[in-house]
């Protein structure tokens, strides 16, 4: 942007978007200097870890407000002089991106088949329902990959390109995607070194595991959906008469291991150090005691299996009891039967539920129950919550595996005390979600499960040797060296070995699994930074100062990033975290795919323009839901009719010829002075909105100022400004000169597009990268008039208000109009009044003393005008 741009015949707000897209993109507008901040102070860089979409199938009007909020953060910093790292990631590997490609190209994966160099996927473009996985053609793990690389690739490109469209000041060359070679290299290094300090372990343990996906699932991955059940009351055998438990769950009684109850539970006390035999298969279980139990829950008395929920895997690991797991990967009964049954009547009972699913198991069971007289009364309805996968469509199962964990806290102590004090170092906005972040970190009962049986993910870089038999060693793992990262275990030989020897006695294996997806996401700063490949740049931007993201992954991202940083380097891994809240439909229910009612935003940004949607987006304060109706979008509409003054405004103000020099001592009416003083307190006000990270308010008190601006200030001048050139009048241009520059300034974070245009018509380079407004570059030495403008702008209306009570134009001319009031708004007016009569066309302006500022006569000419007539 060499020169100032012409004004146009008519400004309008129809292809901004691809005009100054374009042109910041060649003139690299939003680049991160990368010499200039790495000479500066550490204060002079502002970094953002702004979250990696999920590249798997579209964005949503969600991501156009939060990332919207962030934007206009990133821009206000630019403006204030920083060098702003601003990158964008894309979060390429996990489940999302397996379904997706599995339902678009009509393909599964399965990893023992071999790789088909000219592999050719049944179809493209499958819409997530139209191919159920028996019909979907299996293919290789290597082949998978291949169109999972293929798929997000060209997802990205969409997103990028609304991306531009929306105006995010992204320094697009600073992409990385979280399947990348590098990223690869980072979560894999990071990894081994979780393992080398004791961080990371290996452990077989009862597992949370969804039947779908034949996968682990971690704590952080769990919701709770209530779902209809029904407690069965079931008689246990003791020496002294049955005891009677209910459950929800009888399938599980081959699996009980004991009976629990409160060891306050008066009627249970004598039970306790006994055994009682369990209805249909005959095995003696122990009564044990433990404060888990809920008296008031059922009959007071639960049976312990393994595992039919959460509690039943505390209660196991406490209590020091046995695993008699019947429940196998694909969710269905097993076939053995656990060693505890030995009677012949158990065993023939247990035969009759091998293989069949959980649900078939347990009518086998109620009616084995009914004919031995153990099951009491009919089953009782209930609803309860159901322990769910976040993206799976079936309650999780409870299963014994082998699986990769990260301590986080849950068994550690100092690191939670650890963790909690970095969460009261970080700064909150707002400061309420800060309690959200603690009750999670407070809550862990367990350490990070890491490891998932999928394919679409980083390998986790792990060799297992094999003994003289073929088995696995599982506890003399082999490690790859950094030098070699990132390495693919299932295709890579272990190191001192080679391929021949894969699945060979004494040779080696490798591992299958694939990191939990947010073992990469947690190390957004690191991967962004260039930590370990860019030493110079991470040490610059590291800590960042901020993490924008949405308040419903606080326990996910924001504390996996938190935990990732503390073990690394000691330190939170920002200074500032910002919460975006939800975006709700018109009935206040939380947009989501799953709902069915989300609205994609490309259509919205098309119809109404991109300063429109970020002007709504940004109308909400952080950690706020907004409701939104695609059907009648108000704040959308208003932001447009907004973003339309903007450039007419700034038309109007530039087609006064204005003076060599804009030096405030050409500013001498007091009218002038008192509208940039009022626009000097708002641009302190937005200023220190700002920088509390409240856009909201920043752009509520300059819109404000804006419209009193147009509807008063530029009403009462503007006969001032159209005449000859005298110093009045050279005041009037000044002044609006000023303003508009300022205004634009303050506005360009939120509605880029427009106040860019109107900025290039008489400035050269970029608004968004001017220096933001300051108060003192607004006010002289001048007397305090600030309320000279609120005052006449009240009068004035007062005027106008006494011509429609008339019924005559607002053109009408007015032989005199008495104007009273107190002495301070009289004396105030006064300093306006050539002004004054002259938008309200009075030949005669009166003023009297008054207790309230009103017009208390008012006569009309009798003869119209030219104009009128």
């Amino acid at each position: 942007m060499s020169a100032a741009q012409p004004l146009p015949d008519k400004p309008a707000l129809e292809g901004l978007e691809s005009k100054w897209g374009d042109r910041w993109q060649s003139d690299g507008t939003f680049l991160f200097d990368r010499a200039a901040a790495l000479a500066a102070e550490r204060p002079c860089i502002f970094s953002i870890d702004t979250p990696p979409p999920t590249a798997s199938g579209s964005l949503h009007i969600g991501h156009v407000f939060s990332y919207t909020h962030t934007d206009v953060i990133a821009r206000y910093h630019r403006m204030r002089g920083q060098h702003v790292f601003y990158p964008m990631g894309w979060d390429d590997n996990g489940l999302p991106t397996e379904r997706r490609v599995q339902n678009y190209y009509g393909v599964r994966c399965d990893p023992t088949l071999p790789y088909d160099a000219g592999f050719v996927p049944p179809f493209e473009g499958g819409d997530n329902k139209s191919t159920k996985a028996a019909d979907q053609k299996p293919i290789s793990r290597r082949n998978f990959i291949e169109l999972c690389e293929r798929l997000t690739v060209e997802d990205e490109k969409q997103f990028e390109a609304l991306w531009r469209s929306l105006g995010l000041s992204v320094d697009w060359s600073q992409t990385y995607r979280t399947i990348g070679t590098e990223s690869l290299h980072t979560s894999q290094l990071a990894f081994l070194r979780n393992i080398e300090r004791g961080e990371a372990y290996q452990a077989m343990a009862p597992t949370l595991w969804d039947v779908t996906f034949r996968t682990a699932v971690a704590q952080a991955e769990l919701e709770d959906r209530e779902q209809p059940g029904q407690y069965h009351r079931v008689a246990f055998h003791g020496e002294d008469g049955p005891v009677y438990i209910e459950t929800t769950r009888p399938e599980l009684l081959p699996a009980c291991v004991a009976l629990v109850a409160h060891p306050d539970d008066e009627r249970y006390q004598p039970l306790f150090g006994k055994t009682v035999t369990t209805p249909v298969f005959g095995v003696e279980v122990p009564v044990l005691a433990h404060h888990l139990a809920q008296p008031d829950k059922g009959s007071g008395i639960a049976m312990i299996c393994t595992f039919g929920d959460i509690t039943d895997v505390t209660w196991w690991r406490e209590l020091d009891l046995p695993n008699r797991a019947i429940i196998g990967f694909d969710g269905r009964i097993v076939s053995d039967a656990p060693l505890a049954i030995t009677s012949e009547d158990g065993k023939a009972a247990f035969a009759e539920l091998a293989g069949k699913t959980v649900f078939s198991a347990k009518q086998v069971v109620v009616e084995k129950l009914k004919e031995a007289g153990d099951l009491v009364g009919d089953p009782k309805p209930i609803q309860h919550p159901v322990k769910f996968f976040e993206k799976g469509d079936k309650p999780l199962e409870i299963v014994s595996t082998r699986q990769w964990y990260v301590k986080n806290g849950a068994r550690d102590e100092a690191l939670r005390s650890r963790l909690l004090e970095l969460g009261k170092q970080l700064e909150w906005h707002p400061e309420f979600m800060r309690v959200r972040y603690e009750n999670w970190v407070g809550g862990l009962s367990g350490d990070w499960l890491i490891s998932r049986q999928r394919f679409f993910g980083v390998p986790i870089p792990i060799w297992y040797p094999l003994d003289g038999d073929g088995n696995p060693r599982f506890d003399e793992p082999i490690l790859p060296s950094v030098e070699s990262l990132p390495v693919d275990p299932s295709s890579d030989a272990a190191p001192g070995y080679d391929e021949s020897q894969r699945n060979q006695p004494n040779g080696f294996v490798g591992e299958l699994d694939v990191m939990d997806t947010w073992m990469t996401s947690s190390l957004t700063p690191q991967l962004a930074g260039g930590w370990q490949r860019d030493e110079d740049l991470f040490a610059a931007v590291f800590p960042y100062d901020l993490r924008p993201q949405g308040q419903d992954i606080i326990r996910t991202w924001l504390f996996s990033t938190m935990l990732r940083s503390q073990l690394e380097h000691g330190v939170a891994p920002w200074a500032h975290t910002a919460l975006s809240g939800f975006i709700v439909d018109p009935d206040r229910k939380k947009m989501s795919k799953s709902k069915g009612n989300v609205v994609t935003p490309a259509d919205i940004l098309e119809k109404h323009g991109s300063d429109a949607v970020r002007y709504w987006a940004a109308s909400s304060r952080l950690g706020t839901d907004s409701a939104f109706d695609p059907q009648n979008p108000t704040q959308i509409k208003i932001g447009r009719r907004l973003a339309i003054k903007i450039l007419n405004a700034a038309k109007f103000i530039l087609s006064f010829e204005a003076p060599a020099t804009d030096d405030l001592s050409q500013v001498t009416s007091p009218l002038d002075q008192s509208m940039l003083q009022n626009l000097a307190a708002v641009v302190t006000e937005a200023t220190s909105a700002l920088d509390g990270y409240d856009h909201a308010r920043a752009l509520e008190v300059s819109e404000t100022f804006f419209w009193t601006f147009c509807d008063d200030y530029l009403e009462l001048v503007k006969e001032r400004a159209y005449g000859e050139r005298t110093p009045e009048q050279t005041s009037a241009v000044v002044a609006l000169r000023v303003a508009l520059s300022a205004m634009l300034r303050l506005f360009a974070p939120v509605v880029p597009f427009a106040t860019e245009e109107s900025w290039s018509w008489f400035n050269e380079g970029s608004v968004h990268v001017a220096p933001w407004p300051t108060a003192d570059a607004l006010t002289g030495d001048w007397a305090d008039n600030a309320a000279v403008l609120a005052i006449v702008g009240k009068a004035l209306t007062s005027i106008r208000g006494a011509k429609t009570a008339a019924k005559a134009s607002q053109k009408a001319l007015v032989d005199y109009a008495v104007i009273a009031g107190p002495d301070s708004a009289v004396g105030a007016i006064r300093l306006a009044a050539d002004d004054l009569r002259s938008v309200g066309k009075i030949g005669d302006l009166r003023f009297e003393s008054a207790d309230e500022l009103a017009v208390t006569d008012i006569l009309l000419a009798q003869t119209p005008t030219e104009e009128e007539r």
